[in-house]
């Protein structure tokens, strides 16, 4: 199905937010200079149906607005391994408490089937762009209190948020991308009370500093080409 399939549908905000984030990426990047930034920035806040948002970022490779039956999201040079990150067995933790304090779980690690996470007055971080993961589907249940937990997830995978916020809320913004084929699908529960989970999608380091590479070399090619054509 093409993008045109849907152009009439109307857009969210959270479609817009999404879209202005790929614009200030674009922006970091170098893909865009400031002033086609700014035209596209306003043209993202005015936009009112998928039509008019899908192409703004269509020459972008950065992860996109998702439209109904509409993927836009990059995937990194050659795509990722998916097979080869879902390993089984128990994971390498499958908890985590932080009281007036802090948790982390980041880097090469297994995610299990479920882990479970409380904070009260403090703060936890589950960074899943570098895990490998004990299944195909896993579960994170985090429990928040005066605190926060924020999950973080790379592009391709697919999200699910089932939490529950008395005064505290879970971060929705997330759910509805489709995920790639063979990738791990991660459901988000739990309970927030005068806290939040917040689930965020994003590049590694070493992705980003692959692409800034990548847009510099472009660069370097394409002066060397118009030198030759001078010459």
């Amino acid at each position: 199905m093409t993008d045109d399939a849907v152009p009439d549908l109307r857009a969210s905000d959270a479609d817009r937010e999404r879209v202005a984030d790929i614009l200030r990426d674009a922006l970091a990047e170098g893909r865009l200079d400031m002033e086609e930034f700014e035209e596209r920035l306003d043209a993202t806040y005015k936009a009112r149906t998928y039509g008019e948002l899908t192409p703004i970022t269509r020459d972008l490779p950065a992860a996109g607005v998702t439209v109904p039956s509409v993927s836009l999201t990059k995937e990194p040079a050659g795509g990722p391994d998916w097979a080869g990150r879902i390993v089984g067995g128990e994971g390498s933790s499958t908890w985590a408490v932080a009281v007036m304090s802090g948790f982390q779980r980041k880097g090469h690690w297994t995610m299990p089937r479920r882990f479970t996470c409380f904070a009260l007055c403090g703060g936890g971080e589950i960074d899943l762009r570098e895990a490998s993961f004990a299944d195909r589907e896993v579960e994170i249940n985090a429990i928040a209190i005066m605190g926060g937990v924020d999950v973080i997830v790379p592009p391709g995978v697919e999200v699910v948020v089932r939490g529950i916020g008395i005064m505290g809320g879970f971060d929705h913004q997330e759910e509805g991308v489709p995920g790639e084929r063979g990738a791990p699908r991660v459901i988000v529960t739990g309970f927030a009370l005068w806290g939040g989970v917040g689930v965020q999608r994003k590049l590694t380091r070493a992705e980003k500093q692959r692409i800034r590479e990548e847009r510099r070399q472009e660069k370097l090619d394409r002066r060397a080409a118009r030198r030759e054509l001078d010459g």
